[in-house]
């Protein structure tokens, strides 16, 4: 158990660094000059060469690079050049909209989904079945920003239900804070509980053709009994598999979503610093969403190992 751990731990290490390679080589190595692009082509050559010095474009591209990963290491992500303040209190101060919005979203994802798949599966082949997995076609077909805006122009725009956009903060009240986080934890939420609806009717389907599940019906047990005692246990393996990586989905997800309702989260950051061009921003926060899917993903290994003991056996 803790050699496996230990090996997928300095394999997801080794997936990070270089995940942060590509992203600096993306940002900073590539044709151009990021100052001119910071600043325009109507730029002073002294204004240029100011930024120049400051972002440290005159060292070599390795020592950049490794100056970089070292202060990632220390928990200094850099300094905005836009707002003239550490990249690490910009992120401090949105993580309190994306976090919660990401949590939101997967509770309503596994409320959606287990049930719908629960149900799928327990009728598989009848109309039910059909009628779920069609509206979970769907759900994987349409963009999540379609979702969004849909239920802006009936919830707010036509029902006056709820806030089109924006965050009041969690100072003006819990009730608030959800009704403008809300909509948008559905739209994310509607997609991935598509996809998690569809693998748990596919595992349990399976696991009700397993001969266990045989011998317990032969044993007298109602097909409810089965069901809801033996196969579910068992066929929910491979869904908190997919359970724990979706929150990292969800996490880096919203990008879109948050720029549709002007929420001022991580993702927001990210498309703002990208318009503003404020590369420092863009590749520090960037990375520290690769490190959390990184990290998730780990933590899913983890707990995989945990649950299934032939796991641990084959990578004795």
């Amino acid at each position: 158990m803790t050699g496996f751990l230990l090996r997928r731990f300095v394999s997801l290490c080794l997936t990070l660094l270089a995940a942060a390679l590509a992203v600096f080589l993306i940002l900073e190595v590539i044709p151009g000059d990021p100052a001119q692009l910071m600043l325009g082509v109507e730029a002073r050559p002294d204004t240029l060469e100011a930024l120049r010095n400051q972002m440290g474009l005159g060292r070599p591209a390795a020592e950049r690079f490794l100056l970089w990963i070292a202060g990632l290491l220390q928990g200094d992500l850099g300094v905005s050049y836009t707002y003239s303040v550490p990249v690490r209190d910009l992120v401090a101060a949105r993580l309190p909209v994306t976090l919660p919005l990401a949590l939101i979203a997967l509770l309503l994802s596994v409320v959606i989904a287990i049930p719908a798949g629960v149900w799928a599966a327990s009728r598989r082949g009848r109309a039910a079945d059909t009628g779920i997995m069609a509206l979970t076609q769907v759900g994987v077909a349409v963009p999540n920003f379609w979702f969004a805006m849909l239920m802006v122009y009936v919830f707010a725009v036509s029902l006056r239900l709820l806030p089109s956009g924006g965050f009041p903060g969690w100072d003006k009240g819990i009730g608030a804070a959800l009704a403008a986080l809300i909509m948008p934890a559905v739209a994310l939420a509607l997609p991935q509980a598509s996809i998690l609806a569809r693998i748990m009717r596919s595992a349990l389907v399976d696991t009700l053709h397993e001969d266990y599940i045989r011998t317990a019906r032969a044993k007298g047990l109602t097909e409810r009994a089965a069901l809801w005692g033996h196969a579910l246990r068992n066929a929910m393996i491979p869904v908190l598999t997919i359970l724990g990586l979706q929150l990292s989905f969800l996490v880096t997800g919203t990008i879109i979503i948050e720029n549709v309702f002007y929420l001022p989260g991580l993702g927001r950051l990210i498309f703002q610093a990208i318009t503003q061009r404020d590369l420092i921003v863009v590749k520090s926060v960037v990375v520290l969403m690769v490190g959390f899917v990184i990290f998730v993903t780990f933590l899913v290994d983890a707990a995989y190992a945990l649950a299934d003991p032939r796991l641990r056996r084959r990578a004795a």
